[in-house]
């Protein structure tokens, strides 16, 4: 069963949640952006948890939705992965990097879905 858009999106947070990713947020970027329409911005404790992070959300896409990630950017060293699946961008980032870039702040004209009481 493919998936797109915000459940994807939904489906990504949860995936990054069992591995125990933190500070989750995603972004309904509809009519913001014309790269994705949902962002997905997770952290990752260290640089195995990162990989960790990367290795199960992609495994659980496939598993469960065979959707693939058409690219990703990045590896667990440069401390943020960039993972592109068309409607939705996951970024997995160190808790350091995220402070620097503030992707949320970046885009602030998305609005933050409530990821974890979407059914």
């Amino acid at each position: 069963m493919a998936i797109e858009g915000l459940e994807l999106a939904v489906a990504c947070a949860r995936a990054a949640e069992e591995i125990q990713a933190e500070d989750i947020t995603v972004l309904d970027l509809t009519g913001v952006s014309s790269l994705t329409d949902f962002m997905v911005v997770c952290s990752g404790t260290s640089l195995p948890h990162l990989k960790a992070v990367m290795r199960d959300v992609e495994k659980s896409m496939i598993e469960k939705y065979d959707v693939h990630t058409v690219n990703a950017e990045g590896n667990a060293d440069s401390r943020w992965v960039v993972m592109d699946f068309i409607d939705v961008m996951v970024h997995i980032m160190h808790a350091d990097m995220r402070e620097l870039y503030g992707l949320e702040d970046l885009w602030a004209e998305g609005k933050v879905v409530d990821w974890q009481s979407a059914s």
